[in-house]
């Protein structure tokens, strides 16, 4: 699996493999096919709710983490008590544990800080005791971000996020290319997709679904509203997500001027140099420094008194959310899901 402090290849994001993609594509195959062989074991556990997996079949960077709040605010609104269930990535617990609110990114992950704001959150290696501990917090229904790939735990719906802009990139499994198996063999284990935004590849997406007979959940992602002290300023953009690019559109499409942008690997965590650089260029280019809500949790632990902490303090965030196609269709989901699964009412 692509590491932490790994930044995914260009060439895994075209439709044409490149040469290096196929010289590494054996490597793929193999891969490829361990990951499938995988998703074909039995579950070990079930939970006593519905577990409603939001998934993709890439190596990140698709919009995982919008598409889960988004439903859990679908949930609440419609009274039911969601919990939410994530390994962790970037930090160092393994659990079972309940994500509070003095835990920091180094500890329980990025993901799990701007969860545990909107619904209790577990981290847990063991998607079993994790969805075992949720159920003893007395939720009704666990959103289990990624673990599409991972048999332990039995899922009642599988819904799988996908970038329209580049799909599945060049076809090919890791390292080679983004997936983490083949299209076709994973689809054939999904409920349905998630397709995010408008992008060249909505084609693509729309013919696996149609070949695997799925429904299509279509979405964008649009900034949630601005304050005024955002109008007119000039930004340095940096962030460390899946595909930093994708904040960084989601900057043009808000009419924000970014002169400068720094990416950083997935989960990267934010050194003194990372962020007296930036700090530095903020002076030389009166901008102010923005970034991500996902980046901007990981600088929360930054000690005083030092430049990370200094770029928490100044730092603007972009916040966006999910604007459905059709957002009754969400609920329709939803509710056929808790009406269906366990006994539970909608």
């Amino acid at each position: 699996m692509l590491g932490m402090d790994l930044t995914a290849p260009e060439f895994w994001w075209q439709k044409k493999p490149t040469l290096s993609a196929w010289l590494l594509s054996p490597i793929g195959a193999i891969y490829g096919w361990l990951t499938v062989r995988r998703m074909l074991r039995a579950p070990r556990g079930n939970a006593d709710i519905p577990v409603l997996c939001i998934g993709n079949l890439t190596m990140g960077g698709a919009g995982k983490t919008p598409a889960t709040l988004a439903l859990v605010n679908h949930l609440v609104n419609l009274g039911h008590k969601p919990g939410i269930l994530l390994r962790g990535y970037g930090g160092t617990e393994k659990g079972p544990l309940l994500v509070k609110s003095g835990h920091n990114a180094g500890q329980v992950g990025d993901e799990a800080l701007l969860y545990v704001n909107v619904a209790p959150t577990a981290v847990c290696a063991d998607r079993v005791a994790g969805a075992t501990l949720l159920g003893k917090a007395g939720v009704d229904i666990i959103l289990m971000d990624d673990g599409f790939q991972n048999p332990s735990l039995h899922k009642d719906l599988s819904l799988i996020v996908v970038d329209t802009q580049t799909a599945w990139g060049n076809g090919l499994c890791c390292p080679a290319g983004p997936l983490r198996a083949p299209v076709n063999s994973q689809l054939q284990n999904a409920s349905a997709i998630i397709a995010l935004g408008d992008g060249a590849r909505g084609g693509d997406v729309e013919d696996a679904a149609n070949r695997h007979d799925l429904p299509i959940y279509r979405g964008v992602m649009v900034p949630v509203q601005m304050s005024e002290d955002f109008v007119g300023r000039r930004f340095i953009a940096y962030s460390g997500i899946g595909r930093p690019e994708k904040f960084f559109k989601s900057l043009t499409d808000a009419n924000l001027e970014a002169v400068e942008r720094f990416s950083f690997p997935d989960h990267h965590v934010f050194t003194e140099q990372d962020a007296e650089k930036i700090l530095s260029r903020c002076r030389s280019q009166d901008a102010m420094p923005i970034t991500t809500q996902k980046d901007f949790v990981r600088l929360l632990a930054a000690p005083e008194h030092t430049f990370a902490a200094e770029l928490r303090q100044v730092s603007k965030v972009l916040k966006i959310q999910i604007e459905w196609e059709d957002p009754d269709s969400i609920d329709e989901m939803l509710r056929g899901l808790m009406a269906s699964s366990n006994g539970a009412g909608a």
